[in-house]
């Protein structure tokens, strides 16, 4: 079932995913676990970890740790971020058009992720992807949070969680299959559209618009 637009059509607010949906972070969080199994002598499977972006830090972290020492574990992976990611993560192709193409129709582009807000926004800072507002620390439902305070009237991005936090906020869901969930498994999971990847997005967004208004 395809979800009413929260906000005017004619000025959309869109709220993006970041890791795998707006970045490839994939070789600065390897790099970054790498360092983290180097620090504290911990065997770290980064090549696995990478598969499975998405979900909270804390979460890939119990695979490796103890429960005891996660908090611990994930304020030194923090401290090691900036320097390591964040030069070492791309923008995903189409990131930047798809932004653009929200601000030509008149809308607002937020990031709502559940990245450490601090290392999202300089993400978006080092790569010049320019949203309206970068909100972080929030996983699936909860990003519904956000969505409904910027009155998002659809949400995109690349996991079920995604999708989860899209439905829960009464936003359309868009999923891009350029992370570790399939294009079936986006669907399956209730995705209003899946498209390939971002590249796809302005077109969509060009004929989502007059067939919504």
């Amino acid at each position: 079932m395809v979800h009413m637009a929260t906000a005017p059509i004619s000025a959309p607010t869109v709220g993006f995913d970041l890791d795998m949906t707006l970045i490839d972070s994939r070789p600065g969080i390897r790099a970054c676990y790498l360092e983290l199994s180097e620090r504290t002598g911990t065997y770290i499977d980064a090549d696995l970890a990478i598969t499975r972006l998405g979900p909270p830090l804390a979460e890939e972290l119990a695979h490796w740790f103890p429960a005891d020492e996660i908090l611990a574990m994930a304020d030194l992976y923090r401290s090691l971020y900036p320097a390591i990611a964040i030069t070492a993560t791309p923008a995903m192709d189409g990131a930047r058009e798809a932004i653009a193409a929200v601000r030509a129709a008149g809308g607002r582009a937020i990031v709502v992720t559940a990245k450490y807000e601090p290392s999202a926004k300089l993400h978006v800072e080092h790569l010049g992807l320019g949203p309206d507002a970068v909100i972080g620390d929030l996983w699936a439902e909860q990003k519904a949070e956000a969505l409904r305070e910027h009155g998002a009237s659809v949400y995109v991005g690349d996991h079920l969680g995604d999708v989860r936090g899209a439905r829960t906020a009464g936003a359309l869901s868009v999923a891009v299959a350029t992370g570790p969930c399939s294009a079936a498994e986006l669907t399956e999971a209730g995705a209003d559209v899946v498209l390939a990847d971002l590249t796809r997005f302005p077109d969509w967004l060009a004929g989502y618009r007059p067939a919504r208004a």
